[in-house]
């Protein structure tokens, strides 16, 4: 069964070839994974061989019910039909891997990374224009959200896709990501809830860009909140917060 168009997702072409970006990641056989926007269950089958346990989650009905159908033949696969963005984070490690609805991306992203229990990994197959938005250092610019996640999570390309590697083919180049929990985090976890408001409110309003301590720091007149790079979101903050 192909996915939904009103869903925004195609599929990837083979397990072959889902096992192979499987093993562009640092999932490993005692993981937890959650497949977001599981379809009939082509990753989920995938990740079933490698990993301890998968949750394969579909929104859409008949795919749900199909993605149980084909699922059955595996003990350590559980469907879990519903919106994710609305279902409650596990409280034990996990890690996600999965090629999730495109006009979705920005509220999973949201969704996973400000949780007070995120995935120490998440791999997610998505546009390239977005991913390049996520990068902490990008060369062309930054974009909000990257540089909201910055200071908790590493963000990269794990590898490129073609368009040929799906069925049907999207209009759009992708690129699978790994969004990696920090180690230690840039700024204090107690402190990230007022760090995404300064960074929303920076980007969204030039004024209250404009009132921030840029100088103080070494910014050059004139800089824009899309031309900043991740360390100096994080030095602008803690001069913000304590001037």
């Amino acid at each position: 069964m192909n996915r939904l168009d009103n869903y925004s997702q195609h599929n990837l072409r083979g397990q072959d070839f889902i096992k192979e970006l499987i093993g562009h990641t640092n999932i490993k056989p005692n993981d937890i994974v959650y497949d977001i926007g599981a379809g009939t269950g082509a990753i989920s089958a995938a990740l079933a061989s490698r990993v301890l346990h998968v949750y394969a989650i579909e929104f859409e009905p008949i795919a749900a019910q199909k993605l149980r159908e084909n699922m059955r033949q595996f003990q350590n696969v559980t469907v879990k039909e519903g919106d994710f963005l609305n279902m409650k984070l596990p409280n034990g490690a996990y890690k996600i891997f999965a090629n999730i609805p495109f006009h979705l991306s920005s509220q999973i992203v949201h969704k996973i990374t400000e949780d007070e229990n995120p995935p120490s990994a998440a791999y997610l197959i998505v546009q390239k224009q977005f991913a390049n938005k996520l990068l902490p250092n990008s060369d062309r610019f930054t974009g909000q959200l990257g540089m909201m996640i910055g200071p908790t999570f590493g963000v990269r390309i794990r590898r490129p896709l073609k368009r040929s590697d799906y069925t049907p083919p999207p209009a759009v180049d992708t690129v699978l990501i790994e969004i990696k929990k920090r180690d230690e985090p840039f700024i204090p976890l107690e402190d990230m809830e007022k760090y995404r408001g300064f960074i929303e409110g920076c980007f969204s309003d030039p004024k209250i860009f404009a009132k921030t301590p840029r100088k103080k720091i070494g910014l050059p007149d004139g800089i824009k909140p899309s031309e900043m790079r991740l360390h100096q979101w994080v030095e602008l903050f803690k001069e913000y917060k304590f001037k």
